[in-house]
């Protein structure tokens, strides 16, 4: 088959899938497609010839690209409040597909990279064994799909995008949330030699949609310096009381979701290493910090104090030497627990403060 027949193909399909869109799809549909689109074209840059920068930021691209789709869709289509017609909106939504695929053929002909489907004679040649091993990963797909369609929902996006306005990955926004009575009750359990490590699956808007990506069930991260947990803290939202930034959690508001789900472990530390901890806290406090929603993506910081919550828990235990594995790109929350091969870590229990009871380490 010619490379210029595989391409009608593949332009008809898109063309039937963009009128089952047209006339069928509803912001579900969209956003799966949209996912879709992304995956394919990732699959695309990872396969092509180019470096390992370009295309990292080839996938970076993309990925704002689905994003923006997704946005446009929940507030403009699916919002309802502009002025053009819907079926116009709709059809703008459906045009936007056109946008990943684009970029991508633009860089494959600049490139001088050759980025198509296998031909009918080399698809022949695949084994019954790699037909097994395709068959378990569209299984496993299938059960991401229908995860996915849980997760990205409109109303968890209409969630997300109304509190973008709050963030911001250049500058400091939020600055003394963690009060004197803090600081006196953290101060207070210097004499306990541990660390509390907490990573929790909160069933928020944004938990949901992050595991979507992340394919992992908890995506937050906490600290706290007593074993009670009244002094938990980590790089958040604010949920609409504090700027977005470093602020003090309270347990019952990470568990307070139908099914939520709280993993408490206990780092041995050193009473000087827990007030070099709690110094560095106050330090943040005062200079000021703000949540890293850029870094989610590139895995960096723009500046010192701006961080997300897994990479706030991990950075602070590197500055007072008691980190206990390698980190590399972006810090999973799930990362400070799967990747304790040195076993340094006590598991203190599950808290489930609604559903099923709790389940302790002791």
């Amino acid at each position: 088959m010619t490379i210029k027949r595989r391409m009608s193909i593949m332009n008809i399909t898109l063309a039937m899938l963009a009128a089952g869109l047209f006339f069928y799809g509803d912001a579900v549909l969209f956003t799966l497609v949209y996912f879709a689109e992304f995956l394919f074209v990732s699959f695309r840059a990872i396969q092509s010839t180019g470096r390992k920068r370009t295309r990292a930021l080839l996938i970076v691209t993309y990925f704002v690209v689905m994003a923006l789709q997704i946005i446009f869709y929940i507030h403009i289509v699916a919002g309802g409040d502009f002025w053009m017609d819907h079926p116009i909106r709709k059809l703008f939504a459906v045009a936007l597909l056109l946008l990943p695929m684009t970029i991508s053929r633009y860089v494959a002909v600049n490139k001088y990279t050759e980025l198509y489907l296998p031909t009918i004679e080399e698809a022949a040649t695949i084994s019954f064994s790699q037909l097994g091993e395709l068959a378990e990963k569209v299984k496993e797909a299938a059960k991401k799909l229908e995860k996915t369609r849980g997760s990205l929902t409109p109303g968890n996006f209409k969630e997300i995008v109304n509190d973008l306005p709050r963030h911001d990955s250049f500058r400091y926004i939020n600055a003394g949330s963690l009060t004197d009575e803090y600081f006196r009750a953290a101060g207070a359990s210097l004499d306990d030699p541990g660390l509390y490590i907490i990573v929790s699956d909160t069933r928020t808007a944004a938990s949901e949609i992050i595991s979507v990506f992340t394919s992992k069930q908890f995506n937050h991260a906490s600290l706290a310096f007593d074993a009670a947990l009244e002094t938990i803290v980590s790089y958040n939202g604010g949920v609409r009381v504090y700027q977005p930034g470093l602020n003090p959690e309270m347990i019952e508001f990470l568990g307070k979701n139908e099914d939520a789900s709280v993993l408490v472990y206990r780092l041995p530390v050193t009473r000087e290493q827990k007030q070099a901890a709690l110094e560095k806290i106050a330090d943040i406090n005062r200079e000021g910090s703000a949540y890293n929603m850029l870094g989610l993506v590139i895995g960096h910081s723009y500046r010192p104090n701006i961080m997300y919550c897994s990479q706030f828990v991990y950075k602070l235990l590197e500055h007072i030497g008691a980190v206990y594995f390698e980190a590399g790109g972006v810090i999973k929350p799930t990362d400070l627990i799967e990747k304790d091969y040195f076993r340094r870590l006590e598991f203190i229990g599950e808290l489930r403060l609604r559903g099923a009871p709790q389940k302790t380490g002791q």
